[in-house]
């Protein structure tokens, strides 16, 4: 055995070693933060010359093949002590994959189910087939997981694609539930994201094994080194375990310097971990960044061998139930992994909320999935994911246990909301002439329902009866819902988002985020400064600015740096924590262009009113007294008539006089939502997206 020995000089001496990293050997005697991935540290008092002996290895170890998961490792290392309690499946591997958004997420699901034979050969398949929602496939992102399973020698894979946005961030944390590991894509061009940061940072609260998989590595910009060793700086950040951070996944080696700090020095160390590279648009995976496979084999064999089977606890019937779906037929359907036990077709069981609380139902029927369907069984062994029919009123967080012996498993905890939005009856001038449900009693019932499958959402009774108050995780995870409700034919009326402010020890709170902005050089000036007026903290400035800022200043940020860049910067935001209140900031500087007539606007009316501002509507459009038509050019609100006609004369003209009209600016939901104030209300229909002046201000005003 050879023994390698640095020296480090200091004020005083003592000497320490290092084991070998992939054994798992914490000394309990040392404080948490002298210890990092098995490496016992000094302390300081005591060192006058330090020298790091680096214990020899096993040659073995680094070979090429076959190389052991450090996961699985840890998982038979401990097998001998749970042996009493805990049993894994070995035919069953249950995973989730997650990453931030457009990381090519669903597109690598795609490439797996089509390897595994998932569909026909000369079957017609979509692209993003996983995305089956209409609001999914315009926007081109992942809103609600959903499940499907593959089978790979022998093993049954069962997959769970997730949302990628950090609004529906409670989608992944009920999902984490369900999976033993997940599959985390990064970009090989944009490296780890705020997204991927806090789906890893749930995975290693829940002790989950975590494959990593550098995605579109074909890129001509790629540059998969600075994003392994970017995504190995987050493992640290997060203080991730032994195992977590040397399963990267199996593959060839790869060698990073890890910069290791303790106490009052660091140095650099020549650490070996792997990574799996891969192309999912092309169904490609590799060892290597150079060396691709013409399929997903080496992917699948990380899977199989880093990510652990179910563990399978003794003792009576218990599954909780994680998601929640509905069939005209069949009515709800319970989705959840069967931790214990086994569940049969006809079976009488409990359902439990809590040790107290408890009612009995009766397991009219039973499906797992195999590969793109619900498959109809009678039994399902404990480790497997199935979906559960004949309990209409079950909840997600609820636990179908054993009639007799069955006990409630932990509840799902999610984050709470940060925003929230009042949701109203319409009571424009033109109600009820897009919609089909306009009561308050529609929108109480539809608001109701989605309680039930949305965790992460709150609501509440408003200041009137027809006046509800919907909180959430963003604005965006409200604005789904928005949009979800027009499409099935809801008429109502939104105000603006309002942060949720916390008071702790007589102080008041605000919740803020990490805002990252990738901004072209020649623009930074212009971000910087919008940033900085909405109350901004930069903490990382080159190409990529990094601030924390409340989330207040977050609303109607998107389109003003798009404006400040020239729609040339990206924004990306991840809640961070509460922090004190920052002070009153302006979120918009100039006023809106209100109707003061109702009626069809013409172009006659429109061309003067353009010299004004940027308007939103052409002519021939009907609107009412107090509709938003435009953003006035100066701070303050401007009253003006878009639909004044021109006066009839009986004096001849030698030609008409011709109008030329700027394009009016078509905002979205999204955009609408972002621009008003608190003063302004949203009118949304199922055809049309208008902005008016809220009357009760109006009213007050007047007074």
């Amino acid at each position: 055995m050879e023994m390698a020995t640095t020296t480090f000089h200091s004020s005083t001496s003592s000497s320490f070693s290092i084991p070998n990293p992939r054994t798992n050997t914490l000394s309990s005697s040392l404080p948490l933060s002298k210890q990092l991935f098995g490496f016992t540290f000094p302390s300081s008092s005591t060192a006058k010359t330090s020298t790091l002996r680096l214990l020899s290895r096993n040659p073995s170890a680094f070979a090429p093949t076959p190389i052991k998961c450090s996961v699985s490792e840890a998982t038979e290392a401990a097998a001998p002590v749970e042996k009493k309690k805990l049993k894994r499946r070995s035919d069953i591997r249950n995973i989730a994959i997650v990453a931030h958004v457009d990381h090519g997420k669903t597109t690598l699901v795609d490439s797996m189910l089509r390897q595994a034979k998932v569909f026909r050969d000369n079957q017609v398949v979509q692209e993003r087939i996983m995305d089956s929602n209409d609001i999914e496939r315009e926007r081109g992102i992942t809103i609600l997981s959903k499940n499907t399973s593959i089978t790979y020698k022998d093993s049954k894979i069962n997959i769970i694609d997730t949302p990628g946005h950090s609004d529906f961030g409670g989608e992944v944390e009920r999902i984490l539930n369900m999976v033993e590991g997940i599959l985390l894509v990064v970009d090989s061009v944009e490296g780890p994201m705020p997204q991927t940061r806090f789906v890893l940072k749930k995975a290693v609260e829940f002790g989950h094994a975590v494959v990593v998989v550098v995605n579109k590595i074909d890129r001509p910009s790629a540059h998969p080194d600075f994003v392994i060793n970017s995504t190995f700086e987050l493992f640290i950040e997060l203080n991730a375990t032994d195992e977590q951070l040397l399963c990267f996944t199996v593959a060839s080696k790869l060698y990073t310097y890890v910069k290791l700090i303790s106490l009052q020095f660091s140095f650099w160390m020549r650490c070996d971990f792997q990574a799996i590279y891969a192309s999912g648009i092309k169904g490609k995976a590799g060892l290597s960044a150079d060396n691709l496979s013409d399929d997903l084999g080496p992917l699948f064999e990380a899977i199989m061998r880093c990510i652990p089977g179910p563990a399978i606890e003794e003792g009576p019937l218990q599954m909780l139930a994680t998601n929640i779906e509905y069939d005209e037929h069949k009515g709800r359907i319970a989705i959840g992994r069967l931790h214990a036990g086994a569940l049969r077709k006809g079976m009488d069981v409990r359902v439990c909320t809590s040790e107290d609380s408890c009612r009995f139902a009766k397991v009219s029927e039973l499906f797992v999935y195999e590969k793109f369907i619900r498959v109809p069984v009678d039994s399902v062994e404990a480790g497997d994911i199935c979906a559960v029919c004949g309990i209409n009123d079950i909840q997600i967080g609820e636990t179908i246990a054993d009639k007799t012996h069955g006990k409630p498993l932990p509840a799902i905890r999610v984050e709470e909301p940060t925003v929230k939005m009042a949701f109203a009856i319409n009571t424009s001038p033109f109600v009820g002439r897009e919609g089909k449900y306009v009561t308050s009693r529609n929108l109480r019932d539809r608001l109701s329902r989605e309680l039930e499958r949305n965790l992460a959402m709150r609501v509440e009774d408003g200041e009137t009866a027809d006046t509800f108050i919907v909180s959430g995780r963003g604005t965006l995870h409200i604005t789904i819902l928005i949009e979800n409700m027009r499409r099935e034919g809801y008429e109502f009326m939104v105000g603006p988002p309002k942060v949720i402010n916390k008071r702790v020890n007589d102080k008041l709170l605000e919740p803020c985020e990490i805002a990252t902005v990738e901004v072209p050089e020649e623009h930074m000036g212009a971000v910087v400064e919008l940033l900085g007026k909405r109350r901004g903290h930069m903490s990382e400035g080159t190409n990529i600015l990094k601030y924390k800022i409340p989330t207040r200043g977050l609303l109607g940020l998107r389109n003003a740096i798009l404006t400040a860049s020239r729609g040339t910067a990206i924004l990306n935001t991840i809640f961070d924590s509460y922090g004190p209140w920052g002070g009153d900031m302006s979120t918009r500087d100039l006023g809106s262009l209100v109707a003061f007539e109702g009626g069809t606007s013409t172009s006659y009316a429109l061309a003067s009113s353009q010299d004004r501002g940027q308007l939103f509507i052409g002519p021939g459009v009907d609107v009412y007294k107090g509709q938003i038509v435009g953003i006035h050019q100066r701070p303050g609100d401007l009253s003006l008539n878009v639909c004044k006609k021109k006066a009839a004369t009986n004096i001849r003209s030698n030609k008409e006089q011709s109008v030329i009209l700027d394009t009016p600016l078509d905002y979205s939901l999204d955009d609408c939502i972002e621009y008003i104030q608190e003063d302004e209300l949203v009118e949304v229909t199922p055809s049309s997206i208008r902005m008016c002046k809220n009357p009760k201000f109006s009213k007050k005003s007047s007074r």
